[in-house]
C-alpha cells in the first residue's frame, strides 16, 4: 500500500478508524471499531470477541468475500500500531446485513432500496440516466453542466465502443488508454488530476468545470473519428489513435490559455460548484 492516508472517522460519536489506500483508490476500515458501533459494545475486548463469534460462523456458512479480510497495522487505545481485521465499503455493507442490530436496520432497508432500483434500471436503462440528473440536480450541478455531463457519457461510450472493436481489453487497457489521453491533453493521469482536485474516490468527470469538460469530450471524440476510419487492432494501434485524439484537445486547451491567460485545468470540485451555486455568482 503506497503512500496510505490514515485517518479517524466519527459514527456517532464513536471513532471507526480507516485507512485510505491511494494505489487501490479504495477505504478500508477497521471491522472492530463497526461491530462496536452496530453492537454497542462496551469496549474494544467485547467488540473482538464478538467479531470472533460472527466470523467463525460465517465461514462455516462458507461466506469467503467477509470472512477473507485484510489486515492493516492501525493505532490501538494505548497509541501503539496494532494489526486488525480491516474491510473496504463492500465488506462493510456485507458486515452490516450480518450484525442483528437497531443501528444496523437503516442500512439494510437502504441497500434493499438500492438493490430494487438497480434491478430496475436492467430493465429499463433510462431509469438509470434519469436518477443521476435527478442526483445532479440535489448536488447542486447547473442545467447546463448536467447537460455537458449527460453527453460526456454517451461521448465515452462510443469510445470504449471502439476500443472493443479494437481488442482493447477492459480494465487495466481501458485504464492505461485512459490515463494516456488524460496526460496529453491536461498534462496529468486520472490520479494526478483527481489529486490535484482533492479528491480520493469521487468520480474526476463529476469534479470537471464546463470547460474541462468539453476539452476531455474532445479528445474522447477525436480519437473515436480516427479510430473509425483507422481500424486500428490491438492496444499498440489504439494506443496511437488515442494520443492523436488527446492532441486534439490539448491544442485546443493551450489556444484558451493563450486567450484567456488562464489554465483550463482547475482545482474546482463540486464542493466548489455547489458553493459557487448557492452564492449565486456563476453558472459551472
Amino acid at each position: 500500500m503506497s503512500a496510505a492516508k490514515k485517518s479517524v472517522k466519527l459514527f456517532e460519536s464513536r471513532q471507526v478508524r480507516a485507512e485510505w489506500d491511494e494505489e487501490n483508490e479504495k477505504w478500508w476500515f477497521s471491522v472492530v471499531d463497526i461491530v462496536a458501533v452496530l453492537t454497542e459494545q462496551a469496549d474494544t475486548f467485547h467488540a473482538r470477541n464478538y467479531w470472533n463469534v460472527l466470523k467463525n460462523r460465517l465461514k462455516k456458512e462458507g461466506n469467503q468475500t467477509l470472512t477473507n479480510c485484510k489486515r492493516l497495522k492501525l493505532t490501538a487505545e494505548d497509541g501503539k500500531q496494532r494489526l486488525t481485521d480491516v474491510a473496504d465499503t463492500e465488506q462493510v455493507l456485507r458486515l452490516v446485513q450480518s450484525i442483528p442490530s437497531k443501528k444496523a436496520e437503516p442500512f439494510k432497508l437502504w441497500l434493499a432500496k438500492v438493490g430494487n432500483e438497480r434491478i430496475d434500471e436492467t430493465v429499463d436503462p433510462e431509469l438509470s440516466i434519469n436518477r443521476a440528473i435527478q442526483n445532479y440536480h440535489r448536488l447542486g450541478y447547473s442545467e447546463n453542466w448536467i447537460n455537458q455531463r449527460i453527453k460526456s457519457i454517451e461521448v465515452r461510450k462510443a469510445l470504449t465502443d471502439e476500443w472493443d472493436k479494437s481488442g482493447v481489453r477492459q480494465g487495466e487497457e481501458y485504464a492505461a488508454l485512459t490515463d494516456l489521453m488524460s496526460k496529453t491533453w491536461s498534462g496529468m493521469t486520472t490520479r494526478e488530476y483527481k489529486s490535484f482536485k482533492g479528491l480520493k474516490k469521487e468520480n474526476l468527470r463529476d469534479n470537471m468545470t464546463n470547460t474541462e469538460l468539453v476539452l476531455n469530450m474532445l479528445a474522447e471524440v477525436a480519437a473515436t473519428d480516427i479510430s473509425i476510419v483507422r481500424q486500428p487492432a490491438g492496444l499498440k494501434e489504439s494506443t496511437e489513435v488515442a494520443v492523436e485524439g488527446a492532441q486534439a484537445a490539448k491544442v485546443a486547451r493551450e489556444q484558451i490559455e493563450k486567450s484567456t491567460g488562464q489554465s483550463t485545468v482547475s482545482r474546482l470540485n463540486a464542493k466548489d460548484f455547489k458553493q459557487i451555486a448557492d452564492n449565486g455568482k456563476q453558472d459551472i
